[in-house]
């Protein structure tokens, strides 16, 4: 009853939904409700203002108003940091993985160097979202920043003369650091912006979601151009000042995350906090989205993370054995009289002992110097942030009339997520049949994999970006951390499953590099069509997908309660 009348109280008080006021009253008129007081109104708001100092309030345990967190500032400081700690979690990625091609480690050796990093994710999510709730997101956001200057520290120890068995070891215990440090992190960046949202504007909070997923990724990508450009300063001392230029941006918003965030930002009460929660007690649309989520990173980190940057790295066959050193050679149709020199090897190979040899392993790829490696997967990854942070404005808006009470549902990530299927069969098709890598003509296989990957990009981002509305829009109020951390637990299970997996299929199923990616594009689409079939069975009453008088994902129409409907529901 008293959650009734706080629930009235607050109706009362706004002027847009004066109309059921009286219907109100008269359901209250038998109860007790403002018995013991000459207003309710004044009793009902001060044990409301009791509870939330108690960290429980009547609309949800641990719910907070976002005015009593300081309104956007905690947004924009944790953003900030988020976003320059992603800057370093690219640039890390792609120094490690330069590095070790250069060392001549495979794609499966590489793949397993970043094994930890990927279960820290699925354990740090479990453990951040309780810990984001228990501590708030000041503690978890100051720890993941701290690890991550421990994981780059870490990586000025791996030394030239160790062996591949050591330095795997060594790199691996480095990047499960960085793991759990990008999840700690990453729960602050995801979390408050369901904290400073009202319920009522899900429209705005998709934009939210939207622009700091899509600004994330923008800047993971300038992480990857980074990372790659300060590695090919120098082949010497260019390791360490990568490193050393990482931590001084992780070092940059940590005074102000100490000195402006309150402690209690996130934070619910103890009580509400179990090991069991982790787990359970989560809508039934939550554990489907997150398995989703699973299938649908992996549709893209089978093929992404390792072998996409090996396949442009990679010499063609023909450049491999070529004669090199300034040389007198010949070939088969020139006479002595004819000599040729070769002066330099094609890219992806190096002179040694007069003949150009492949820097890394296997053949049949692009060739690529590493910076411009780097600069191909930086657009990418800009090219699909962009594409999430405006999602809103290109995709839901002219095919949903999005506002805020109609933001992107279930029905849209099917056909969203169907469309993920075909860039990858496409990109299967041209790697293992186009003449083009056939022939190893490097023009046009740079112009197709350009054309599939912004293809894939677009679609993506597009999917990538509901998926992150969807995770907030279904987590409940009081346990908002909690269920962010549950959900990208599955997100950080599908890029460890992805990257284990692509490097076992791009180092053993071909020794051609065109013909080994292309096998994990194809399992890429059948991932995709798996994260389909799992969103179907979620129970979402929001509209059909609509593009004027046509709809498609379409389900029986929905009858909208009304206020008192609502109110009666919560009672």
């Amino acid at each position: 009853k008293a959650t009734v009348s706080v629930l009235y109280c607050r109706l009362a008080m706004s002027s847009s939904r004066r109309a059921s006021i009286a219907e109100l009253n008269r359901s209250l008129a038998n109860s007790e409700v403002g018995s013991h007081h000459q207003d309710p109104c004044e009793g009902a708001l001060e044990l409301e203002k009791h509870e939330e100092e108690e960290g429980k309030g009547p609309l949800g345990e641990g719910k907070t108003d976002s005015s009593t967190q300081g309104g956007l500032l905690p947004f924009v400081i944790i953003t900030i940091s988020y976003l320059l700690y992603t800057t370093t979690d690219g640039a890390i990625r792609m120094i490690v993985l330069l590095h070790a091609y250069n060392k001549k480690f495979t794609a499966m050796e590489v793949a397993v160097m970043f094994t930890l990093y990927e279960v820290a994710g699925v354990i740090t999510n479990l453990a951040a979202g309780m810990l984001g709730a228990k501590w708030g997101l000041k503690s978890t956001l100051l720890a993941g920043l701290i690890l991550q200057i421990a994981g780059l520290s870490m990586c000025f120890g791996w030394q030239d003369e160790w062996s591949k068995q050591t330095a795997m070891m060594y790199v691996t215990l480095a990047q499960m650091l960085c793991g759990i440090a990008k999840d700690l992190t990453k729960l602050g960046g995801k979390t408050v912006t369901k904290l400073v949202t009202p319920e009522e504007k899900q429209g705005s909070l998709f934009k939210r979601v939207s622009l700091v997923t899509g600004m994330k990724n923008s800047l993971k990508g300038l992480g990857y151009f980074l990372g790659a450009l300060l590695i090919s300063v120098d082949d010497e001392w260019g390791y360490e000042l990568s490193l050393s230029f990482l931590i001084f941006l992780v070092l940059i918003p940590i005074p102000v995350v100490w000195t402006k965030l309150s402690w209690d930002l996130g934070r619910v009460r103890s009580s509400n906090i179990k090991f069991g929660d982790a787990f359970m007690g989560y809508p039934k649309s939550l554990y489907y989205l997150s398995a989703a989520r699973m299938f649908l990173f992996m549709s893209r980190d089978l093929w992404f993370e390792v072998p996409l940057p090996f396949l442009l790295r990679a010499p063609s066959c023909e450049a491999v054995g070529q004669v090199c050193g300034n040389i007198i050679t010949t070939t088969l149709t020139q006479t002595l009289e004819q000599p040729r020199l070769v002066e330099s090897c094609p890219g992806g190979t190096t002179c040694l002992d007069g003949f150009c040899e492949n820097i890394g392993n296997g053949c049949g790829g692009l060739g690529l110097e590493r910076q411009v490696v780097g600069a191909f997967l930086a657009c990418y990854i800009i090219i699909y942030g962009q594409i999430q942070a405006w999602t809103p404005q290109l995709v839901t808006t002219p095919c949903n009339n999005h506002n805020d009470k109609n933001p992107p549902n279930k029905n849209t990530e099917v056909l969203w997520g169907l469309i993920n299927a075909v860039p990858t069969t496409l990109m299967f098709a041209l790697l293992h049949y186009s003449p083009s890598f056939e022939n190893s003509i490097q023009g046009e296989m740079v112009a197709q994999m350009v054309i599939g990957l912004v293809f894939f990009a677009f679609v993506f981002g597009v999917n990538s970006s509901i998926h992150s509305f969807l995770v907030v829009k279904y987590a409940e109020g009081n346990k908002a951390a909690q269920s962010v951390g549950f959900y990208y637990m599955s997100n950080a299970a599908g890029r460890l499953l992805g990257t284990i997996t692509s490097g076992a299929m791009y180092s053993y199923s071909s020794d051609n590099a065109s013909h080994a990616i292309a096998y994990c594009m194809l399992c890429g689409t059948a991932m995709s069509i798996l994260a389909v079939l799992l969103t179907v069975p979620i129970e979402d009453s929001d509209a059909p997908v609509s593009c004027g008088p046509i709809q498609c994902c379409s389900h029986s129409p929905v009858v909208e309660k009304t206020d008192f409907q609502e109110l009666k529901g919560a009672e």
